[in-house]
């Protein structure tokens, strides 16, 4: 049920919360055989980063392939390259971050 709040226009929490059910049931797909594909924040090669969003198969042994991007144009290779500034500085920022706490 939606909140008064967000005029029926569906709200940023559940939003979140479809997008945290269907990754969790594509996850549990794959482990339990069932092939499911997602797009996905992994660790990845598909660029120069050590992390990147990208569709990945989930299968048996959690992520068993990481797709391809596929063909860029002009315009997508630009905006990736842009992009890719951002997001390696906030990379570094969480691996500095992670480097000091225990999953315990």
């Amino acid at each position: 049920m939606e909140s008064d709040e967000a005029g029926g226009k569906g709200s940023a929490t559940l939003s979140m919360a479809y997008a945290g059910a269907r990754f969790g049931r594509s996850v549990l797909a794959g482990l339990s055989g069932r092939k499911r594909v997602e797009c996905v924040y992994c660790m990845s090669d598909v660029t120069d980063l050590p992390y990147f969003a990208q569709k990945v198969v989930f299968g048996e042994g959690g992520i068993t392939k990481v797709l391809p991007l596929g063909d860029l144009n002009e315009y997508e290779t630009k905006r990736l390259e842009e992009a890719k500034v951002q997001l390696k500085g906030e990379i570094e920022t969480g691996l500095k971050y992670a480097e000091g706490e225990t999953l315990a």
